[in-house]
């Protein structure tokens, strides 16, 4: 009886063997969904895109680990281009990821850039997430394009009333010749405006063959004629611009009546590299006080941003911003949106429903993702950064907060 019994036993713990095994090796099949990051790498403004790379590349490895924790039927796979912050070149990387069947976007940065990948976006269904686009002509209900940061209504609004409030009565305001910059300018020299001061806008500057001599005298002219009238102190000037500021910055550091009042910027230059490596640039910014915006970092979620930053600057070297942790933010709300499709890009239309209600819900790195009708940021203040100098170096450090 018991030699008959042993085949059997041996049998049986062969079969549960086999089934140990099958079920040990169970394979998820897990598609790729393809997300492009159309970021500025080498060109102007190349701090922000080095940190936004970076942050989609953690924001990458720290969602596919979480869908595969979950048995996902996909994964998110990112690709990256350099847009070189150049509108027909970010308008041919958004077609060429098009046509290669992408269906999610994130960037491209400037507000220029946007303006020119929107009507390829609304026209082929593509979901565009620009981490930093703040030009109000781009508020469009119903498009594809959303934005993760507060427009230049709100960033205007907190600028210009800490200018005032910093004691300036009249203001001269320029800006580079884009869709964004042109939006801040008007938009900081309204809400001083609104707080009783006087503004004296300049003509903006072309984005190639700047004639930099000229601005600077039209500055100089505006700064003069308005110190006449409100007294000597009461005047300063607002720069809404990109690296290439850095050029009026050089001009300005050598005339005795612009090196000697308060300057302040947008948030197209804040921890920008380039206003760091110049020693001339650098020290103007220091004398002048000057500080640019960037979209804040709530208190409340250090927790969870600042070891997000530590990653990226490891990568990078750089301090990442908001701006860049938007991105972050904006790759989590995609894969959200996806687990609501099992993966699926198929219904356009759902994705956009689904898009918006996870992003309504969820709080990022950066805070509440919520949006405004238009699809952009609801809400958000502002961090003030400024330029100081740490032994032979100098360095950004965070200045103020608007209210």
């Amino acid at each position: 009886m018991r030699k008959l019994l042993l085949p059997v036993i041996a049998l049986f713990a062969v079969a549960l063997l086999v089934q140990s095994c099958a079920k040990s090796t169970k394979v998820i099949v897990s598609q790729p969904v393809k997300v492009q990051g159309l970021f500025s790498i080498t060109g102007n403004w190349s701090s922000l895109g080095i940190t936004s790379r970076a942050a989609l590349e953690l924001a990458q490895e720290d969602i596919n680990k979480y869908l595969a924790q979950k048995d996902a039927k996909f994964h998110i796979e990112v690709a990256i281009s350099d847009t070189k912050l150049e509108t027909e070149t970010a308008r041919l990387l958004f077609v060429d990821a098009k046509d290669r069947g992408v269906k999610f976007v994130i960037g491209p940065q400037s507000s220029a850039e946007l303006a020119t990948v929107k009507p390829e976006a609304d026209a082929h269904d593509v979901l565009v997430v620009s981490q930093s686009s703040t030009a109000g002509s781009l508020a469009i209900a119903g498009d594809n394009v959303f934005r993760f940061c507060p427009s230049d209504k709100i960033e205007g609004a907190a600028s210009g009333a800490t200018i005032f409030k910093q004691g300036s009565t009249g203001l001269v305001t320029v800006a580079r010749d884009d869709a964004g910059n042109k939006g801040l300018q008007a938009s900081t020299g309204a809400a001083f405006t609104a707080k009783g001061g006087e503004v004296s806008a300049i003509a903006p500057y072309p984005i190639t063959s700047a004639n930099y001599a000229s601005v600077m005298a039209s500055i100089k002219a505006e700064v003069a004629r308005l110190t006449t009238s409100k007294g000597a102190g009461k005047v300063a000037i607002y720069l809404a611009s990109f690296d290439e500021g850095i050029e009026l910055f050089k001009l300005a550091s050598a005339e005795p009546t612009l090196n000697s009042i308060k300057w302040y910027g947008g948030d197209g230059v804040v921890l920008s590299t380039a206003l760091l490596t110049d020693p001339v640039v650098a020290e103007f910014a220091i004398k002048t006080g000057f500080f640019a915006p960037s979209f804040g970092l709530p208190d409340a979620l250090k927790s969870k941003w600042e070891p997000l930053a530590a990653r990226i600057k490891a990568k990078t070297g750089i301090d990442p911003d908001a701006y860049a942790l938007a991105a972050y933010d904006a790759l989590w709300t995609i894969a959200y949106t996806l687990e609501g499709t099992d993966g699926s890009t198929t219904d356009f239309a759902k994705i956009k429903t689904l898009f918006v209600a996870e992003a309504n819900k969820d709080t990022g790195v950066t805070g509440a993702d919520a949006l405004d009708a238009a699809g952009d940021r609801a809400t958000g203040t502002f961090d003030y950064f400024g330029i100081v100098k740490d032994g032979s170096t100098y360095k950004w450090t965070l200045v103020g907060k608007s209210e």
